[in-house]
């Protein structure tokens, strides 16, 4: 019987050599009593720990390990919540110290604050006894001196001299591991993961390496062949006293939200019924009443009252600043958040499933993420630090773990390849490319896999894979308290200035039932708030969202074009296929369209069958009236994660708190295997109610696909409000749309020169970047008749800062300039500002061509005195005029656009020679025909649900190349695929219902015929 109380797992970053469910798996195994996980400074892997240990019903202890700057060692141990309180506040203070991923503790913080926790001592090679006596006196009556025997050869003498301590100062001793990996085989991983946090080649790691692999879980009789047992039954009295569990967290909502004279519940009823006279002025209807009611009831009755007036303030601060925001998933199912004004989507119109966002029998807060414009988040969350200081906010953490490009980095480096050899093997990762992959690659390579690096590599790589690297923030997700939340888990601060992240990630919140508040980011908000300030000089416009019209139907003809280049969840390849097949005429088609490219209905088989009644509405028939009810509207098949659940409380018999229980097992189906446990249930219940057995077998298997990544109607509803809106602005006002979304980069799916091209075939003119009228943004032009053009801004050039574009901008206001030197003295420009204004033909008002605007721009001097601002250049110099490919190749290198013509229009006559076609004219080519066509790599994709094929895209002057690549053909022209910058792909073209895709054949590498140009492929999974 034992105890281990001094382990460290892989969240000790680079130290811990294995996962904490690992680390709790084998020590049930081994038949301990307990295990403590004592992670250094920190809590961030104590809730993986306590699942798994919840799940094997084993005992663990929660602590933490310290090492100070004078020199002293402890673990902390936790017998009580205050207890752990206290430790958590401990490492707060040492975290706070620090910059990201470091503390600063010294001795001296061990003083007070403490009087509950269990201190273990771990002495140095020499302790004192002035040591051990501050130690005994500052932790009486619950402190050990622990003893801690590797198999080294001075283990007597050590043990002797603790024994020896330890009387002397009256302190108990006690049988350690310093444990840092479950197996002994572990050791070769913890020696690299050693070099890695070191800096250091193994070769060079030395003193560092532990001298042999015993910090490892060992079974009892080792323990006992080491230790006395009085040390080991020491162990299980420790044990005993450390009744905490993470379980038992009480979290506690911020109170102050209420006003005086008012309790929670008090105050949301008034906000919501001032809410409802807003959404129905003419009065609600008795069915939308019986629903508020429905609503309020539960949340009084769960006590989320809180929880709502939080979010709503959250919301309401946005709305007074006038920044963009918009509720968005499960929260869309509530008709009481959307009173509130924190979603828009009106539930009553798209199915509400209430149990979706709340129940009883889940009996944990509800989940409710608001987007916001993401240029203007940080107001937000600035916000809410400044509202509940940051003792009582702080944003969630996200666990950046070890992939395989990285793994071969720090790896490579330790084993001591060459820098280029290690970058070389990194580049030939793709990221969605598997283990397997990697070998491959590597006999590609010529590198023989049994070599003793190359094994070493390959083996190490995959054994890393996984492993936590640090913690960084959540994209969103605020955790605020009543108490400090340094009561709960501890805080430290993030990369970023002003933000503090806790050490516990989304699915450790959840776990433990903790409020999680998602302040997310959403690019498309920003876009459409800056279009809506272009559109404020243009009469009859929208102003806001309010002012855009339902059901326009040359939005929806442009949709069913699939022309939707920038707009938003639609503009993807995929989206674009299904698009002229789908032909979405109405807001709750684009629910649908938004749904049904996603790995759930694809993996369930359901997009077809879909597209199939559609076309046949007439012929769909439902196996029961409740059925139809559920599936009416989405033809007969289920498309949602809410119709899933529905089928299973109406067909199957589930209650709406076990249908829940079955969207998350779907959810977590990849993690946790868990959705075969319902199986048996869905099917018998259906068969009770008179279901055939295979209508019943057919729906779970749709379920098995939902679980690969089902969308919920609520989410997609939120979107297609976003889609129809930023599609109608796009169709209507493209200079202004366009404009807006280039000045909003980085977001969306196209990058600035595929948003301009698009531009471009709207008849929009996209004028040059020129210092005489260009600003920082993007701006809007008008003719004489009102027709409106883009200038481009100086954001676009390579190497431009944006308080160096507003000194022109101020300059240029007070006076125009009338040369080179003008701009670089009034706007106090640095020599490498000026030049990369020049190279990128901003200064073509002041110059008679860009080369003798670069010229002029290298001779730029800072004259003394009274001569400042004048020129010191020589008389000017005759130089040629770039050529129009130099003008484009320029514009390219130095913005990744053009405003002249596209590069592939250049090219266009020697392309038609080796028999090249350009995109319009594939449309009136025959489905089967063989084709070549060539353009720009602007986009690679692996879906996960595509079993292998890649997808790429190749723009040209006319529009993009869709392209299906094999994994055959893929894996046979993978370099040029991931490395060429203009490439033509010959193949068979398939031309179905408007939808073109060319399947690829033969990959050529055009590439030098456009010189140095970079790749700019947005590249997704």
């Amino acid at each position: 019987m034992y105890a281990e109380l001094h382990c460290l797992s892989n969240f000790s970053f680079l130290r811990g050599a294995s996962h904490p469910r690992e680390l709790v798996e084998q020590a049930q195994r081994l038949g301990y009593s307990a295990l403590a996980i004592t992670d250094e400074c920190s809590m961030a892997g104590s809730v993986r720990a306590y699942e798994a240990a919840k799940e094997q019903n084993f005992k663990l202890i929660i602590g933490s390990e310290f090492n100070t700057a004078d020199d002293f060692h402890v673990v902390l141990l936790a017998p009580t919540q205050s207890a752990y309180a206290q430790i958590c506040a401990l490492i707060t203070l040492g975290r706070r110290r620090a910059a990201k991923g470091a503390y600063q503790l010294t001795r001296a913080d061990f003083e007070s604050g403490l009087d509950l926790c269990l201190a273990l001592w771990m002495p140095s090679s020499q302790p004192t006894l002035s040591h051990a006596a501050w130690f005994s006196e500052r932790f009486a009556n619950r402190c050990w001196l622990a003893v801690e025997l590797h198999r080294n050869a001075s283990d007597a003498k050590r043990l002797t001299d603790l024994r020896s301590l330890a009387a002397q100062i009256g302190l108990p001793l006690v049988a350690t591991g310093d444990v840092h990996m479950h197996v002994r085989e572990r050791r070769v991983l913890q020696d690299t993961i050693t070099a890695i946090r070191h800096g250091c080649t193994l070769e060079d790691a030395g003193y560092r390496l532990f001298p042999n692999g015993e910090r490892h879980l060992r079974n009892l009789a080792d323990l006992q062949s080491l230790y006395p047992r009085d040390l080991l039954d020491e162990t299980l009295r420790i044990a005993e006293r450390c009744e905490f569990s993470l379980g038992s967290l009480q979290y506690r909502y911020p109170h102050e939200l209420a006003p005086n004279g008012l309790n929670a519940t008090e105050h949301l009823r008034n906000l919501v019924e001032i809410g409802v006279k807003e959404r129905w002025p003419q009065g609600e209807s008795a069915e939308i009443r019986k629903t508020i009611e429905a609503e309020l009831a539960l949340i009084a009755e769960l006590k989320y009252e809180h929880f709502f007036l939080t979010v709503h303030d959250i919301v309401c601060y946005a709305k007074r600043e006038a920044i963009l925001c918009q509720g968005r998933g499960s929260a869309a199912n509530s008709v009481v958040c959307y009173v509130l004004g924190i979603t828009a989507a009106d539930p009553t119109k798209i199915g509400l499933l209430f149990g979706r966002f709340l129940s009883k029998e889940r009996d944990e807060p509800p989940d409710i993420d608001v987007d916001f414009e993401h240029e203007r988040r940080e107001e937000v969350i600035q916000y809410i630090y400044n509202k509940y200081g940051r003792e009582r906010a702080a944003i969630a953490a996200t666990v950046i773990t070890y992939r395989t490009r990285s793994a071969i980095r720090d790896v490579g480096k330790t084993l001591g390849l060459p820098l280029d050899t290690v970058e070389q093997l990194a580049k030939m990762q793709t990221y969605w490319d598997d283990w397997q992959a990697f070998r491959d690659h590597l006999i590609e390579q010529g590198m023989q896999l049994d070599a003793g690096v190359i094994k070493r590599l390959c083996f190490l790589v995959r054994e890393l894979q996984g492993f936590p690297r640090h913690l960084s923030q959540h994209v969103g997700g605020f955790v605020i308290a009543d108490e400090p939340i340094s009561q709960l888990v501890p805080i430290e601060n993030a990369a970023m200035p002003e933000r503090t992240i806790i050490q516990w990630d989304k699915n450790d919140l959840e776990a433990l039932g903790l409020l999680k508040v998602d302040v997310l980011a959403l690019g498309m908000l920003s876009a459409l708030r800056r279009t809506f300030e272009f559109l404020k000089s243009v009469d009859a416009a929208p102003k806001c969202i309010v002012d855009i019209p339902d059901d326009d139907q040359p939005t929806y003809d442009m949709i069913c074009n699939a022309d939707t280049v920038g707009v938003f969840q639609i503009e993807s390849r995929a989206q674009m296929s299904m698009l002229p097949r789908l032909r979405p005429r109405n807001y709750y088609d684009l629910v649908i369209e938004v749904a049904i490219i996603r790995p759930g209905p694809i993996q369930g088989g359901m997009v077809h069958p879909y597209l199939s009644n559609r076309r046949h509405p007439e012929l769909v028939t439902y196996p029961s009236d409740a059925l139809k009810a559920v599936l009416q509207r989405t033809l007969g098949i289920p498309i949602f994660q809410e119709q899933v659940m529905q089928i299973a409380i109406v067909a199957a018999g589930f209650t709406p708190g076990e249908a829940d229980q079955l969207r998350r097992s779907m959810a977590a189906w990849q993690r946790s295997g868990s959705l075969h446990r319902f199986e048996q249930k869905l099917i018998d219940g259906m068969l009770e109610r008179n279901y055939s057995r295979e209508f019943a077998e057919r729906i779970y298997k749709q379920i098995e696909g939902f679980a690969e990544y089902g969308f919920p109607e609520s989410h997609s509803a939120s979107f297609a409000l976003l889609t129809y809106y930023s599609s109608y602005l796009k169709c209507h006002y493209p200079a202004a749309f366009f404009a807006a979304i280039v000045n909003s980069q980085p977001m969306g799916f196209y990058a600035p020169a595929q948003l301009l091209e698009a531009a471009k075939r709207q008849n929009v003119e996209v004028r040059p970047i020129d210092v005489l009228n260009s600003d920082w943004d993007c701006t809007l032009e008008f003719d004489a008749d009102g027709k409106q053009s883009i200038r481009l801004g100086m954001r676009l050039i390579r190497g431009m800062q944006e308080q160096e574009a507003k000194r022109i901008v101020a300059a240029r206001i007070a006076r125009q300039f009338s040369s080179t030197d003008e701009v670089a003295h009034r706007a106090a420009l640095s020599s490498r500002a000026i030049k990369s204004l020049a190279l990128a033909g901003a200064l073509r008002g002041l110059s008679e061509h860009r080369h003798l605007a670069v010229w002029n721009a290298l001779g730029v001097e800072r004259l003394p005195g009274m001569l400042a601002g004048h020129s010191a250049q020589e008389s000017s110099l005759t130089l040629p005029k770039p050529t129009e490919w130099e003008e484009i190749l320029t514009d390219y290198r130095q913005m990744g656009l053009s405003t002249g013509r596209h590069p592939l229009a250049l090219l266009r006559t020697a392309l038609k020679r080796n028999g090249v076609r350009a995109r319009n004219e594939l449309d009136a080519i025959a489905d089967g025909r063989i084709v070549t066509v060539c353009g720009l790599i602007t986009h690679i994709q692996h879906p996960q649900t595509a079993n292998g094929v890649v997808f790429a895209s190749l723009e040209d002057e006319f529009g993009i190349n869709n392209v299906i690549i094999w994994p055959s053909v893929f894996a046979q022209y993978r370099r040029t695929l991931l490395q060429a910058t203009l490439m033509a792909i010959t193949g068979k073209l398939q031309n179905q219902e408007h939808v073109i895709h060319v399947i690829a054949d033969k990959v050529e590498d055009y590439s030098s015929c456009i010189g140095l140009l970079e790749r700019h492929s947005r590249d997704f999974r």
